[in-house]
């Protein structure tokens, strides 16, 4: 059965992210950009080694230069990269991995953000997904912040995110409301960092276990099988 998948972003550690990605996190989200989360390459690279077979460890980066990206993934076993800035598409040919795009959603006209930055990306096969986050000046996600989940809905209701690439929610997202999350927007996956925390950039290993248990044994029931 296709399933939701969960990444689990802003880890710092070894021994949490291995907790965590044992209760089955699909993917490991580690923080180069300015944060409570920041992690440096060396960090990032205890993490990853810590991760079980088939665990993602993805970058989190903002406006960094090619150059930077590409010498941080290599250090740090990166498996993708996620680029929260203005990064232009032109990047995605520059990198050493695949992308994951991320974009602050501030109103129902964020599908066309998104497909002009696709528009200028010349091979899509590079683009691993697009990440939707909630818009805040600023901020580069990581702030419990939620936009509103049926500007992306009423899109798919009418077709119009046929050609996308896979769609990760992201945004204020924890135990209580990704059920309701996943109804309205039926992504590829859900993305959480503050909602799975005991303090800011300190990750609660039983916080995401609950989490994760959530998306993964209460979404078959709702999905309908919308994920394709």
């Amino acid at each position: 059965m296709k399933r939701v998948r969960v990444k689990v972003c802003g880890l710092r550690d070894g021994e949490t992210a291995a907790k965590i990605a044992r209760r089955g996190a699909d993917a490991i989200g580690l923080v180069f950009a300015d944060s409570p989360r920041w992690v440096s390459p060396e960090q990032a690279r205890e993490v990853a080694d810590a991760l079980p077979p088939f665990v993602a460890a993805v970058g989190v980066f903002v406006d960094s230069a090619p150059a930077v990206l590409n010498r941080v993934a290599e250090k740090a076993a990166l498996h993708y990269l996620q680029l929260h800035g203005q990064e232009p598409p032109e990047i995605v040919a520059q990198v050493d991995r695949p992308v994951i795009k991320a974009f602050g959603v501030r109103d129902g006209r964020w599908l066309e953000e998104v497909r002009r930055w696709l528009d200028g990306v010349a091979d899509h096969r590079r683009v691993a997904a697009i990440l939707l986050d909630a818009f805040k000046p600023g901020s580069h996600g990581g702030t419990g912040e939620r936009f509103n989940w049926e500007w992306v809905g009423d899109a798919r209701a009418v077709g119009a995110l046929e050609g996308l690439p896979p769609i990760i929610l992201s945004g204020g997202l924890e135990e209580r409301n990704v059920l309701t999350a996943i109804q309205v927007v039926q992504p590829w996956a859900v993305d959480v960092s503050s909602g799975v925390e005991s303090s800011r950039g300190i990750k609660d290993v039983d916080k995401a276990s609950r989490f994760i248990t959530t998306v993964v044994d209460d979404v078959p029931e709702l999905s309908g099988g919308f994920w394709t």
